[in-house]
């Protein structure tokens, strides 16, 4: 392992793990993180932040491992590769235009839509769904709140807001997910993966992608544990809101992706490439998922 991680004073490496501020994930990292089984030789840490910026903190190489959106992997794949655990997928849901009632999909294409991030997946998905749209990044927490508020006449939504959008008499114009699904041979859209990084040496990304595996399977084995936790970064969701959301997100597709879910990762990238927002010298059949079994 590269000698240059920092240590614990047990002499442990000191790993550090990115991701969003949002149950699912909160949910599947809990128990490595918060030692729930022995990590030995490595000593895992949260970094929460919002997914944009994990994407762009990526690019930097700044954190060993990180969840990061499917449409920024690309242009981190030089220096990360992506796990076979960990996806975030939408199996016929996924991220939404949201509206106040009156306001047409066409008037909506012709307006400014609020965006959780340039990088996210959601904002690929948008695009390929609607073309070249016009769009603000806005934090993905405030889109529904400048959506009431008449700042913006649609927004793009994701995490919990998937969910609340209903508490606020909101119209869906389009779910990404349910439209990829039915464009496709039934594949689930893929949104956000778990990556780590290569200059760790080969022994080490499998031993932490092991590890993340067997978070996964402790929080899906021990849920009302791992959902009191994952709970805390909920919004003030509550606690059938919260279980909802994440068994939307955390599933048998999160311990393995599945052929048909790497294959719409695939499809995914080439599509975006087809569209000029993914660098088409990328070649997708190069991409590794460690932990594959």
């Amino acid at each position: 392992m590269n000698s240059q991680l920092p240590q614990d004073e047990k002499g442990n490496y000191i790993v550090r793990i990115g991701h969003s501020p949002d149950p699912d994930d909160a949910f599947m990292f809990h128990a490595m993180t918060n030692g729930k089984f022995p990590t030995p030789g490595y000593n895992f840490v949260h970094e929460l932040q919002d997914i944009e910026t994990l994407n762009h903190r990526a690019i930097n190489k700044e954190l060993e491992v990180s969840a990061v959106s499917i449409h920024a992997y690309p242009e981190i794949a030089e220096n990360y590769a992506l796990m076979n655990c960990g996806a975030s997928m939408g199996e016929g849901y996924g991220p939404m235009i949201v509206c106040k009632k009156g306001i047409s999909i066409e008037h909506a294409k012709n307006s400014i839509i609020a965006v959780p991030g340039m990088k996210t997946s959601a904002y690929l998905g948008l695009r390929l769904a609607w073309g070249d749209v016009k769009v603000e990044v806005v934090p993905f927490d405030e889109i529904i709140p400048a959506v009431l508020e008449g700042k913006y006449d649609s927004g793009l939504i994701i995490h919990e807001g998937q969910l609340t959008y209903v508490e606020h008499d909101l119209d869906v114009l389009i779910d990404l997910g349910k439209w990829w699904n039915s464009r496709t041979d039934n594949f689930p859209m893929p949104l956000g993966g778990n990556v780590v990084r290569r200059d760790l040496g080969k022994k080490a990304m499998e031993d932490i992608t092991m590890y993340t595996r067997m978070s996964i399977e402790y929080a899906i084995e021990n849920p009302a544990e791992a959902l009191e936790f994952a709970k805390k970064w909920g919004r003030g969701i509550d606690d059938a809101t919260n279980q909802k959301f994440v068994s939307m997100y955390v599933n048998q597709r999160t311990i393995d992706y599945g052929d048909d879910g790497r294959a719409s990762i695939k499809q995914f990238i080439q599509e975006g490439q087809d569209i000029g927002l993914i660098n088409k010298d990328f070649n997708i059949e190069l991409v590794e998922f460690i932990g594959r079994g």
